[in-house]
């Protein structure tokens, strides 16, 4: 499987032969109406976070879509602004549609070249980001030509021109991993380290950069080798945002080959935390995982001569 969130780009038009409609995502429609309703009743956002018992910046996070709201503060939202029965039930159907969200890659490339931005907007809404990676190495620790043949496998495929965009996009993302303010943790098993999307030097390359990052006190690699034994067996990658001021900031994207699909459900949540904590568990980090890229570009290098 390919990593998609981090490899999407092609441009896709709609069968009209125009671009594609913008679509909100139900997160977006269930804050836009949110505010829509408290602007019609003309409440301030601290008034009706003192009559729903939050904060008013919780209130401004809701409304920007970074946060979903959970269903009793939907409910005291809707009571507060004197919300008609109907509308009400349809808050509470869109909330709860909107805390397991599914995104096709075609639908959100109908009106963007890339998805890099996307990306990139929710990496910056976390303190943690949080990567398992069983296919390829993940898009943040990328070289830029490793990046550029992986963006090449995707399909539609690319223009030259797209494919130049996904590329300085990603690598435009990278920039966060040098705050030393924020943490970036990564699993990736050995399949994904020998994953190979161009000729032995590529990879090669691509392996000095891990150990190249590997040194900065804010990230963290562990490595995943075949001889481990499985605890656990996701079939997919996942990312675990962890925002910066509560565990309601906090959620999970998953990756597969049509769709991405965003977890915010704090019990769905979990499974992700209590799988990465198997997964670390089996992964080897600091000068364990240094050694074992070391062995590993020697055998790849000596494969190949």
């Amino acid at each position: 499987m390919l990593d998609w969130g981090n490899a999407t780009g092609g441009s896709v038009k709609d069968g009209s032969g125009g671009d594609g409609a913008v679509h909100l995502t139900k997160r977006q429609r269930l804050a836009t109406e949110l505010r829509r309703l408290r602007d019609l009743a003309g409440i301030s956002g601290r008034d009706l976070a003192h009559r729903i018992g939050i904060s008013q910046s919780k209130v401004s996070r809701i409304e920007s879509g970074t946060v979903i709201p959970s269903m009793p503060e939907v409910t005291a939202w809707a009571q507060a602004v004197a919300a008609s029965t109907q509308t009400r039930e349809w808050l509470g159907d869109l909330t709860e549609s909107a805390f397991t969200e599914v995104h096709t890659w075609r639908t959100a490339l109908q009106r963007q070249a890339h998805l890099q931005d996307d990306i990139r907007d929710q990496e910056d809404q976390a303190q943690i980001v949080r990567v398992f990676q069983p296919t390829l190495v993940p898009g943040l620790l990328q070289t830029a030509e490793y990046a550029r043949r992986v963006f090449s496998l995707f399909d539609p495929p690319y223009s030259e021109s797209d494919l130049a965009m996904a590329v300085a996009a990603r690598l435009q993302r990278q920039l966060a991993l040098y705050e030393e303010s924020r943490r970036f943790e990564f699993l990736i098993t050995e399949a994904a380290l020998r994953c190979r999307p161009g000729p032995v030097k590529l990879l090669l390359a691509q392996l000095d950069r891990l150990g190249s990052l590997s040194t900065l006190e804010n990230i963290s690699i562990g490595l995943i080798p075949h001889n481990r034994e499985a605890v656990v067996c996701p079939a997919h990658g996942f990312t675990v945002y962890i925002g910066d001021e509560s565990a309601e900031d906090t959620f999970v994207e998953v990756e597969t080959t049509h769709v991405r699909l965003n977890a915010n459900d704090a019990e769905d949540v979990a499974i992700y935390d209590r799988q990465w904590s198997l997964l670390s568990g089996t992964a080897i980090f600091d000068e364990e995982a240094a050694e074992f890229l070391a062995a590993l570009r020697a055998e790849i290098r000596g494969a190949s001569s």
